[in-house]
């Protein structure tokens, strides 16, 4: 969406009488488009622990923190936590929040589902687990059933996903599974989520994987790690700024090779609490530059 205010900031940052003007002091021109775009998101997963059955106020809270968008997951309440799709949506929009993208169990109901991610205006169906396999071959197969899942999805206007975990980064027949998944599916049909944490955590470089594929990862989990990580990767995951992630050259490569949607995520060592953590992450990347 072309907002006015982005609209005027380029417009007069960039140009007057034709004229290209100087960045402000200490600031790139691209430094400037990047933190005007940038509209952080947040999977609900990472206030597992404190959503609850009623999980309305924190939810607006999240809002009033400055996320624009949040990506659900499909819980005991199911994906919008009791309400309808469409009731859903219109109480994120009204604490200024929207919902590209869901997680849910893809391999039961999924048409019913996507019809459902349809009313409540998601763009992004996506597969948040597969699990390693025994063989490449079932990798291949499973290309194959993400393409279905694809042509369902686009049917209803809707994009699918697949989103990543360590295994799929990890060599298995002396091939990488997420190499197959990626050239096994349809670019028309199947779409990628990075979840930067566990490409890190599987000795790859997510840089190079965004070069390597533009315009498949359209989604990212933006997911710091632990400068000194233990054994358990469940518990690497730390506020964003406190690991070592460099997320300004990952976050720059990935926007120029199509990545559109940034989704904060944690998963452990929470500190004063996971809202807070949220809030402490997402105060870390509108100060970062580029």
């Amino acid at each position: 969406m072309n907002h006015p205010r982005r609209k005027f900031l380029r417009q007069s940052a960039w140009c007057v009488g034709g004229l290209l003007l100087k960045p402000l002091p200490g600031w790139s021109m691209d430094q400037l488009t990047l933190a005007e775009e940038r509209k952080y998101g947040i999977q609900l997963w990472s206030l597992r622990d404190i959503l609850g059955k009623e999980p309305w106020g924190l939810i607006a809270k999240l809002g009033e923190a400055g996320y624009r968008s949040l990506e659900s997951f499909e819980g005991p309440n199911g994906v919008y936590w009791g309400k309808t799709p469409k009731e859903f949506a219109a109480f994120l929009k009204s604490n200024g929040l929207s919902m590209p993208s869901i997680h849910c169990n893809v391999f039961d109901r999924f048409e019913v589902k996507v019809a459902e991610a349809a009313e409540a205006g998601v763009q992004f169906v996506l597969c948040p687990w597969l699990g390693p396999q025994k063989s490449i071959d079932d990798f291949k197969k499973t290309a194959e059933r993400f393409n279905e899942m694809g042509r369902i999805c686009k049917k209803n206007g809707l994009r699918f996903g697949y989103h990543n975990h360590d295994y799929s980064f990890k060599e298995l027949d002396k091939e990488i599974p997420q190499q197959i998944l990626i050239e096994y599916t349809d670019r028309n049909l199947v779409d990628f989520e990075m979840d930067i944490f566990w490409v890190v955590a599987a000795g790859a470089d997510p840089i190079e994987w965004f070069e390597r594929y533009p315009n498949r990862f359209r989604l990212a989990h933006i997911k710091d790690r632990s400068k000194k990580p233990v054994a358990d990767e469940g518990k690497n995951s730390v506020v964003i700024g406190t690991g070592h992630i460099d997320f300004q050259s990952i976050l720059r490569a990935g926007k120029a090779k199509g990545l559109k949607e940034l989704i904060v995520e944690q998963e452990a060592n929470y500190g004063a609490g996971p809202l807070e953590s949220a809030i402490a992450s997402l105060n870390y990347l509108k100060k970062m530059r580029g």
